[in-house]
């Protein structure tokens, strides 16, 4: 894989690492700030309501902006929201600075997601995604217990800072490392690179927006968002159930959110490889066991030890079966090298937006703090079908 798609994870890293870190700085932002915790739970949503709406707008307003030079643009605007964010005394003023983030954030997954596709040759385009997603795993595993620990030991404010330094190595790394265009990388013989749009070859944007009437492109952006509804939807409650039904310590809870990120890395990471030449097998296999595996969770979550590794598992299976869909969107959406990857960023977060509300709906039924773990069944059986029907066993 080519050096700049490891820049562009470095990226992805910091804003995933911000995107998820809130979780644990909510109270102390509260405390500070004088505003309630649920009023502190707005920049959550503000941030996610900012990725869904900033994905497809910002892939428009830089259609025209050279790939490094859009990407650049991107890093410096999220470091420029977190500076402010973290020297703010006014809560508007820092929720403001959560839309802009995930705005920026939004647009530069949008646009690393179309230059991770072209930097390899077409068949590779799933282990290029596996690398670039890796950013966001990995965050989950040390960025975001790193941001608590710093929340906890220095304040919110530090955790801001850090994301913030974060994006200097990163916007260095698109300067230095990705083309100002990027393309394919597989040359044909000496007619040029494979892949590479020649002057005027890019469809004209309303072109790109038809491609969203392609029956399998909706599908499949349907088929990732209930997956990773069902993901976030469950991840967002895990503390409740391993500090409930499991009987841990709070002090468990990180090891669970750390378990979690273990096994999202390896899935990602193992999809990366079969999400090109075998997708049918990663949802053959993938998908019936994640949809056993949310029940038997809530059934074995009075088993700590069992509760733990059912955690790495769906973790594993979860993003398997999520970055596998993500890479069939973009071969779905072929025809829109603009548009693509703000479709399916616009995907996974409507997931990661709904799915903690309709987790949270469950919260008081009888299911209790299990009641998540269920929610997310329903939502992979609803996925499967569609997902099967979408993706072809080969492409």
């Amino acid at each position: 894989m080519p050096l700049p798609l490891y820049l562009l994870a470095l990226a992805v890293f910091a804003m995933g690492t911000s995107e998820f870190m809130l979780a644990g700085l909510l109270p102390d932002i509260s405390h500070d700030l004088g505003v309630s915790v649920g009023a502190a739970g707005a920049l959550t949503s503000a941030f996610a309501v900012g990725m869904v709406v900033g994905a497809p707008l910002t892939a428009v307003l830089a259609r025209d902006r050279a790939g490094r030079a859009g990407l650049l643009g991107f890093v410096l605007t999220f470091l420029a929201a977190h500076v402010v964010g973290a020297v703010t005394t006014s809560f508007p003023v820092l929720l403001a600075t959560r839309v802009v983030a995930a705005l920026a954030n939004a647009g530069f997954l949008a646009l690393a997601l179309t230059t991770a596709a072209a930097l390899v040759p077409a068949e590779r385009k799933g282990r290029a995604l596996a690398v670039l997603l890796s950013g966001t795993t990995v965050a989950t595993v040390v960025g975001v217990p790193g941001g608590a620990l710093l929340g906890s030991l220095f304040g919110w404010r530090a955790a801001f800072w850090a994301v913030a330094a974060l994006c200097v190595p990163a916007a260095l790394g698109v300067l230095r490392g990705v083309p100002s265009r990027a393309v394919r990388g597989e040359r044909d013989g000496g007619r040029g690179v494979v892949g590479a749009p020649r002057a005027g070859e890019r469809p004209a944007l309303r072109a790109e927006f038809a491609r969203l009437r392609s029956p399998r492109l909706l599908l499949v952006l349907l088929a990732g968002a209930l997956v990773n509804a069902a993901t976030f939807g469950a991840f967002t409650f895990l503390a409740p159930v391993v500090t409930g039904p499991a009987g841990l310590p709070a002090t468990w809870v990180p090891v669970a959110l750390v378990l979690f990120g273990a096994g999202s890395f390896a899935g990602v990471t193992a999809a990366g490889r079969l999400s090109d030449r075998r997708p049918g097998l990663v949802l053959a296999v993938a998908g019936p066991l994640l949809l056993l595996g949310w029940p038997a969770a809530a059934l074995l979550a009075e088993r700590p030890a069992a509760l733990l590794g059912l955690v790495l598992v769906q973790g594993t299976l979860s993003f398997a079966l999520g970055g596998t869909l993500i890479a069939r969107a973009l071969y779905a959406a072929a025809g829109a090298p603009t548009m693509a990857g703000a479709y399916a960023t616009a995907a996974l977060n409507v997931g990661a937006t709904a799915g903690p509300l309709v987790a949270a709906a469950t919260l008081g039924t009888a299911a209790g703090p299990l009641g998540p773990f269920w929610a997310g069944a329903v939502l992979v059986a609803v996925a499967l079908p569609v997902a099967l029907a979408a993706v072809p066993a080969r492409p």
